[in-house]
């Protein structure tokens, strides 16, 4: 939300930002406990069952008409900006403005959280990563976004 009002998104756009931010990891709702909480590396099989999830989440929202509008952000929050991500290795302005917004969101608040599977990141080593990873993993566009929003927040 802060994002979206400090940066003038569209009365629109914001809602479908929050609500899909709200709703992008739903379909993990079918991955085992076991996998999303495994503290070692996934096996090539378990890391299938969780690039499922961006599928099994739009799956679940497709027949809320009042959301159809969020299903591109939904499925495609795991794309790379390089065209390496998931499901569909779709890059640069091929996936959805809000969905390359939402992944740095989502990034940056996985690395500066407690998880099974890493470490936590400071929020400088966290916005060193989104730094290091513009242009490849994210949107250039929306990191600058992101780190303009957090601003002094931060420091």
């Amino acid at each position: 939300t802060l994002l979206a009002e400090k940066q003038n998104f569209s009365e629109k756009d914001t809602r479908d930002l929050i609500y899909a931010a709200y709703l992008h990891d739903v379909g993990k709702i079918n991955v085992p406990e076991e996998i999303l909480m495994k503290p070692d590396r996934l096996t090539p099989e378990e890391w299938e069952i969780m690039k499922s999830h961006p599928h099994n989440a739009a799956e679940i929202v497709r027949n809320l008409d009042s959301l159809h509008e969020i299903l591109p952000i939904i499925l495609q929050h795991h794309e790379r900006y390089d065209g390496s991500g998931y499901p569909n290795q779709i890059k640069g302005d091929e996936i959805t403005f809000l969905a390359r917004v939402l992944s740095v969101i989502d990034s940056f608040d996985a690395m500066t959280s407690v998880r099974p599977y890493q470490t936590r990141k400071s929020l400088t080593g966290a916005i060193d990563e989104l730094r290091r990873c513009s242009g490849n993993q994210f949107d250039p566009r929306a990191v600058e976004m992101f780190l303009e929003t957090i601003g002094n927040m931060v420091i």
